[in-house]
């Protein structure tokens, strides 16, 4: 039921019973000493702030210098410019001797784990 539906008499009727309700816990508050409990709203959760590009970098710079620093390299890091191509390293490729010794352990596997009912 919204408030908008309610009637005058009806509204009056509410406002007397807050007033009611905010004597008594006043009158509860000054017997036990204690402010009056009062109840609490759930704080918004703040999202993370976005970092841009030049920060990352400047902490990536910065991180590099320290682990150069501990390592005893003298050479001054700089961060890569934005358009420049990463360095990757080669994929491992797995042999077919390999990839059989793994499909015959899995099906070793899930036969136990078959007979045992899970």
């Amino acid at each position: 039921m919204s408030i908008q539906s309610l009637s005058v008499e009806q509204l009056k009727k509410a406002i007397s019973l807050k007033e009611q309700i905010n004597s008594l816990e006043q009158k509860l508050a000054k017997l036990v000493g204690a402010p009056a409990a009062v109840v609490a709203v759930p704080a918004k959760k703040k999202g993370r702030g976005k970092m841009s590009t030049a920060a990352k970098a400047k902490i990536s710079a910065a991180a590099k210098a320290r682990w150069a620093k501990v390592k005893g390299v003298k050479s001054k890091v700089v961060a890569a410019p934005k358009g420049a191509p990463r360095k990757t390293r080669k994929k491992a490729i797995l042999s077919p001797e390999g990839r059989a010794r793994i499909v015959a352990a899995l099906k070793a596997r899930w036969a136990k784990q078959k007979k045992s009912g899970k």
